[in-house]
């Protein structure tokens, strides 16, 4: 069995979304579906850390670390979270190593 790779892909809102007033019931969905597929990757053990900036302007991101087989297997994952395959995100990987961890922090 091949050893796990860790991985980063950082996610952006489209630009029009940046505007709460463009969002629509579907987005909301999206993002919902979204948060599920996180969860799933927790629950099968292949996350290891999500979350985003707290800001909704321009700047504004989020960040998903993740365990995989390869760099094709990070892409498919990221390829296939709901914001970024239905285009509420836009996504970028990046290969990606944990220095330091607080194991105290919940």
């Amino acid at each position: 069995m091949e050893a796990l790779q860790q991985f980063l892909y950082k996610i952006r809102l489209v630009p029009r979304l940046l505007d709460s007033a463009n969002w629509t019931d579907k987005e909301q969905e999206i993002v919902g579906e979204h948060f599920r597929y996180l969860q799933k990757l927790l629950a099968d053990n292949r996350l290891i850390l999500a979350g985003r900036t707290q800001n909704m302007d321009e700047t504004t991101f989020g960040i998903v670390i993740l365990l995989a087989e390869s760099e094709e297997a990070a892409r498919h994952v990221m390829e296939n979270d709901p914001a970024v395959r239905q285009n509420v995100m836009t996504a970028e990987l990046y290969p990606y190593r944990v220095a330091l961890y607080n194991s105290e922090w919940k």
